[in-house]
């Protein structure tokens, strides 16, 4: 390698920069000319990236991980991979079936408790969401488990026994509203902000838990075997006490949900005015709290605590990718808390290795996923697609102020009403082309477009444009909203006119009509113009 030698050249780092500016990423073929040994370029390589293309490194990163595997070899062999999928046993059609139709016991228990604990915990995850304490659940699900174990050993010693469903669950609800308190009270007393206070509620309760964990594993007079369930979950041995519990608490947390609907909304939007407006907020608040609590303690046992926070959270975060309305979003949050699940039941109920808890928290992620892409009212296509027809709406809009005013600056002095803008005597493409920054292409596929809706027309021979009817119409109305702000500028903000042009330019595209009739409000003699002068030269706009 020391005898290699190359030189790079000064047009080939501009080069080189100039590619990776516009973010694309390929090798250039070098020079290879007497000059530098090809240690020195390497080094002078890394020098040049690390000072100029710092938004690259982490590609440089993965991309040598990925190589360093590659050249490291297939962990698993095509072998061992095909016997590891012979080895999954996939479920028949008459299993499948029995699913369905629920015609096993335990299935029907454990899909419709599923079912009613990712309602219950989909329907008040909403406000837990808009209250902007989505991580209070983490924290909160944490706090149960020195709560779980404190009173396993508790009712050892008094009781004999420590399995007491209905005591577990006590002592998971005392901790949960101790760790909620916590988290107020370090917040309200101390500057410690809300993440850092969750942080270390979560991590105390959760650490002095599995210490009580431990003291009640060594207990000689208890046996706490399957207190692990309440950590990671066990669904498949949920009994019918336990869905009718959850059954209980998903009808409960249902109908507070429709009798404080009002309240809840106001205090998770505005709680200072609620306050103001006499609404006992804190007991509103202590209340959705509460509710919270109990879908927590009561779904350890079928998610565990570790991934309950998963049905709190996700079903109301993706139910916000399809409405803008809350009552529309409180329904689709407990729907997809519901789906959730009976589709995660569903599948561990047909593939016996898969765990119930994990599965169910997939499932939700998957609707997440979907509604992250697909959604009808933030979801990235329909944004995607909204973004782009802005772009073409403005493209669209600038094209016409600007044809409109070549057109205003050569015929000075006429009345606009009376103005001919016949293509004979409009600009060329080359003209249109120097007014802004739009590249050829561009600026051709928006004219073509602009021709096909009847708002342009261009003579065949010269290749010059000019307006229809229609597009005079449609020009007109952008540059009087343009011209009505610079207005505005002017006799509000105090902003000199040959300053107002780029600002204008920027909110014309937003102006709807209920904007300009206030703007002619505010704007004496406006109304009656159709179209205002321009406050500024437009000969001097275009040097």
């Amino acid at each position: 390698m020391s005898n290699v030698k190359c030189k790079i050249s000064n047009d080939q780092v501009r080069g080189f920069r100039h590619l990776c500016q516009g973010d694309i990423l390929f090798f250039i073929p070098w020079k290879l000319d007497i000059g530098h040994s090809a240690l020195d370029i390497l080094r002078g390589f890394v020098s040049l990236w690390l000072n100029y293309y710092k938004k690259w490194k982490l590609v440089v990163f993965l991309g040598a991980i990925g190589w360093a595997l590659t050249l490291a070899g297939p962990i698993v062999s095509v072998s061992e991979a095909a016997g590891l999928a012979g080895s999954i046993q996939w479920p028949t059609w008459q299993e499948l079936f029995r699913v369905l139709t629920l015609q096993e016991y335990n299935t029907r228990v454990v899909i419709i408790g599923s079912s009613l604990l990712g309602l219950a915990a989909g329907l008040i995850g909403t406000f837990l969401l808009l209250r902007k304490r989505a991580l209070l659940s983490d924290a909160l699900s944490h706090a149960t488990l020195p709560g779980i174990a404190l009173a396993f050993i508790l009712m050892t010693l008094f009781l004999g026994d420590g399995k007491h469903l209905l005591g577990l669950i006590g002592g998971a609800a005392i901790f949960s509203v101790l760790g909620t308190a916590s988290v107020i009270v370090i917040e309200k007393h101390s500057r410690i902000k809300d993440d850092a206070a969750l942080g270390i509620v979560l991590s105390v309760y959760f650490g002095l838990g599995i210490a009580l964990m431990g003291l009640a594993t060594r207990m000689e007079s208890g046996n706490a075997a399957g207190l692990s369930s309440f950590i990671y979950g066990k669904t498949a041995s949920m009994l019918y006490f336990d869905a009718v519990l959850i059954g209980a608490a998903a009808l409960a947390c249902a109908l507070s949900c429709i009798l404080f609907f009002k309240e809840f909304a106001l205090i998770c939007f505005d709680s200072d005015y609620a306050s103001t407006q006499g609404w006992p907020v804190g007991r509103l608040d202590f209340f959705m709290m509460t509710l919270v609590v109990g879908v927590t303690v009561i779904g350890l046992q079928a998610v565990g605590l570790i991934l309950l926070v998963a049905l709190l959270i996700i079903p109301p975060s993706a139910a916000r990718f399809w409405t803008f309305n809350l009552r529309n979003m409180v329904g689709l949050s407990g729907i997809f808390g519901a789906l959730s699940g009976l589709v995660g039941s569903g599948i561990s109920a047909l593939m016996a290795n898969l765990p119930a808890g994990a599965v169910i928290v997939l499932a939700a992620s998957s609707i997440f996923l979907f509604s992250l892409a697909f959604g009808t009212a933030r979801g990235l296509i329909r944004l995607g697609l909204e973004r782009a027809a802005i772009r073409r709406k403005i493209i669209r809009e600038n094209i016409l102020r600007e044809l409109y005013e070549w057109f205003e600056v050569r015929i000075d002095g006429i009345d606009p009403a009376k103005m001919e803008f016949h293509p004979d005597k409009g600009p060329a493409f080359r003209s249109l082309l120097s007014m802004r920054s739009w590249s050829p292409r561009l600026l051709h596929r928006s004219l073509k477009k602009l021709q096909k809706a009847g708002l342009l027309s261009v003579t065949v021979s010269a290749g010059t444009y000019g307006f229809t009817t229609a597009g005079k119409k449609a020009a007109e109305d952008v540059v009087r909203k343009h011209r009505l702000w610079e207005a505005y500028l002017m006799a509000h903000a105090d902003i000199a006119p040959g300053q107002v042009d780029w600002g204008a330019d920027e909110i014309e595209h937003v102006l709807d009509k209920q904007m300009i009739e206030n703007l002619e409000r505010m704007l004496p003699g406006m109304r009656r113009k159709r179209l205002p002068p321009s406050p500024h030269h437009l000969v001097e706009k275009r040097n």
